[in-house]
C-alpha cells in the first residue's frame, strides 16, 4: 500500500450542496470525514447519469472530480453518516446507521434535488467493528445493476461512478478498495423510522420521529398534507410504491438478497445492491445470498416479506398515526395493489392486451412449466415472443426449452386460444412484449468476468457491459447477442454471493 496519499487541486466550486437530510438535526447523523483513497483511479463513471444532473463533462473527466468521489476532499460538502436501526433476517438489530457510507449533501439537477452518497469511504460511528470500505467486487456489481435496473424502468438509487485502489481490504481473501457515488432523491429507510420509535422517549425521540415523518412528507409526498391523517397516508403511499416495486422484481426475475428494514426505501427504490441476483433457471424458491441459510429472502418469498417490513414500518409509525386499526389499515392496499401490479405484469409479459378470467390460470401453469422443466426465465420470456396465432407448431427454440414437451404443447393450444379470443397481432404482440421482456440482464457470470477482468487492472467489460445493460430490450448486435444473451455457462452455478463486500 502506498505511504502517501494521492491529492489533486480543490475540487470544482461549482458545485453548491444546499441543505437537505443534515436539516433534521444533529440527533440523526454525525459529521464525520471520509477516510482518503490512497492513489485513487477511476474504473467507471456513467456519463449518461453526470448529464442528467447537469454534471459538466469535462470537470467529471478530471483529477478533480476523482478526488471528489474518492473521498479525498470534501468538495465544499460536509459529510454525515445517519443513523437508524432495524429487524435483520427478521430479527430486531437496534441500532445500525451508516457503517461504510458517507451522505455528501444534495444538489439541485434538472431532475430536482438528488442527495450523492460515497459507499466505501471508510469508517463511521456506526462501523460496528467494521473497516468501513467497500471492495471493488462489489462496487462493481453495484455500479452495473444500479444502472441495469434504472433502464429497466425499475426504481432504484442510481450509481455516478466508481473509483479504486490498491489499498488492501480484507474480506474471505484479500481485496482492493473501491468507492461508489449513489445517487437518489433520498436514502431514507423504514430503518430510519424505526430508530427513533424505538429510542429512549425521554431523549425526545417522539419529536424526531415527527420530525423525520415531516420532513419526508414535505419533501416527497406533500400531497399527504391534505389528508385527514397525514401519517397514515405516508405509510398508505409507501405501501403502495413498495408492491408496484415488489412486482416489477418478481417480472424480471430479481432476488434482493438482503430485504433487511434498514434495506427497504421509504421511496419504494431498490437500494443497498448486496447479494443481489437475477434467476437464470427459475426456480421460484432460489435463494441468491448465500448467507441466507433459512432461505428467507428466496424470490418467492419476496413480496410477502416486504408486506412485514411493512407491518415493522407501521408499528414504527404508529405514535405518529394514533391508532392500531389505522395503521394496519394504512398498509392493507399493499395485498390489492401486488396482486394487480403482478397479474398486469405477467399478463404483458405474455403479450395479452385484455383481461379474462382464466388469465391467472393461464400465467400460473406457464410458471409452473417453467419450473418444472428450470427453464431459463428471461430467455423463455424473450422467445415467448415469436408465437405465432396462425396453425402452426410453436417455435422450436422455445419448446426445446420445456422437459415435458406434452404439458407444453397443452398449454401452447391455450396460450393460442386466448390470443386469438382478443385477436392478437402477431407482430404488433411480439413488439410489445419486447419491450417488458429483457433480452440483457446482469447475469451473476456476467459480473464476475468484469470483476476478474478489473481485478488485472482491465475495466475494459465493466465499461462495456454498462453500454449493454444500458438497451436491456434491444435488439443489439450478433456479437452482443452471443456475448450477453445466450444460456450462463456450467460455471455460473457454482458462484455464490453473500452479505460481505
Amino acid at each position: 500500500m502506498p505511504s502517501k496519499l494521492s491529492l489533486t487541486a480543490p475540487v470544482n466550486a461549482d458545485l453548491e450542496w444546499r441543505d437537505g437530510f443534515a436539516s433534521l438535526g444533529s440527533n440523526f447523523f454525525t459529521r464525520v470525514a471520509a477516510t482518503p483513497l490512497p492513489a485513487p483511479h477511476w474504473v467507471a463513471r456513467n456519463a449518461a447519469l453526470a448529464a442528467a444532473l447537469g454534471i459538466d463533462t469535462g470537470w467529471f473527466e478530471s483529477a478533480e472530480a476523482l478526488t471528489l468521489f474518492s473521498g479525498n476532499a470534501p468538495g465544499g460538502s460536509e459529510p454525515l453518516a445517519s443513523v437508524y436501526s432495524g429487524h435483520q433476517f427478521g430479527v430486531w438489530a437496534g441500532q445500525l446507521g451508516d457503517g461504510r457510507a458517507l451522505l455528501l449533501g444534495t444538489l439541485d439537477t434538472p431532475v430536482g434535488p438528488m442527495e450523492l452518497q460515497l459507499k466505501g469511504a471508510g469508517q463511521t460511528p456506526y462501523s460496528r467493528m467494521g473497516d468501513g470500505r467497500a471492495v471493488l467486487r462489489s462496487s462493481i456489481r453495484e455500479f452495473l445493476c444500479s444502472e441495469a435496473m434504472h433502464a429497466l424502468g425499475i426504481p432504484t438509487t442510481r450509481a455516478l461512478c466508481i473509483t479504486g485502489s490498491p489499498q488492501p481490504v480484507r474480506r474471505e481473501t484479500v481485496e482492493s478498495a473501491a468507492v461508489v457515488t449513489r445517487v437518489a432523491e433520498t436514502f431514507i429507510r423504514f430503518g430510519h423510522f424505526e430508530h427513533f420509535a424505538n429510542a429512549d422517549p425521554g431523549a425526545g425521540a417522539r419529536d424526531d420521529l415527527r420530525r423525520l415523518a415531516d420532513h419526508v412528507i414535505d419533501r416527497h409526498f406533500a400531497h399527504c398534507r391534505d389528508a385527514p391523517n397525514a401519517y397514515a397516508e405516508l405509510l398508505s403511499d409507501v405501501a403502495r410504491r413498495t408492491a408496484r416495486l415488489m412486482a416489477q422484481w418478481q417480472a424480471v426475475g430479481f432476488c434482493h438478497g438482503v430485504m433487511n428494514t434498514d434495506n427497504m426505501s421509504i421511496l419504494g427504490l431498490t437500494i443497498d445492491y448486496g447479494p443481489f441476483g437475477f434467476l437464470d433457471a427459475f426456480d421460484p424458491g432460489h435463494i441468491c445470498n448465500h448467507s441466507d441459510t433459512q432461505g428467507r429472502y428466496a424470490w418467492a418469498r419476496q413480496p410477502n416479506v416486504a408486506f412485514w417490513n411493512l407491518h415493522a414500518l407501521a408499528q414504527a409509525m404508529l405514535p405518529l398515526i394514533g391508532e392500531p386499526s389505522r395503521a394496519i389499515d394504512a398498509i392493507e392496499p399493499y395485498k390489492t395493489v401486488y396482486a394487480e401490479s403482478m397479474l398486469a405484469a405477467w399478463c404483458a409479459k405474455l403479450g395479452l392486451r385484455t383481461r379474462a378470467d382464466d388469465d391467472r390460470g393461464l400465467v400460473d401453469d406457464w410458471l409452473g412449466l417453467m419450473a418444472s422443466s428450470h427453464c431459463d426465465f428471461s430467455i423463455a420470456f424473450r422467445r415467448l415472443a415469436s408465437w405465432s396465432t396462425v396453425p402452426d407448431a410453436p417455435p422450436s427454440s422455445l419448446r426445446n426449452l420445456f422437459i415435458d414437451r406434452p404439458a407444453f404443447d397443452a398449454w401452447a393450444v391455450r396460450y393460442t386460444h386466448r390470443l386469438q379470443r382478443e385477436r392478437s397481432v402477431d407482430a404488433e404482440r411480439a413488439l410489445s412484449m419486447n419491450q417488458v421482456n429483457p433480452k440483457y440482464v446482469l447475469r451473476n457470470h456476467m459480473a464476475e468476468r468484469a470483476i476478474q477482468d478489473a481485478r488485472e487492472g482491465d475495466f475494459t467489460e465493466t465499461r462495456r457491459l454498462l453500454r449493454v445493460l444500458e438497451r436491456p430490450f434491444d435488439e443489439q448486435d450478433d456479437d452482443t447477442s452471443a456475448r450477453y444473451a445466450g444460456l450462463p455457462p456450467d460455471w455460473a452455478q457454482s458462484i455464490e454471493v453473500s452479505c460481505s463486500s
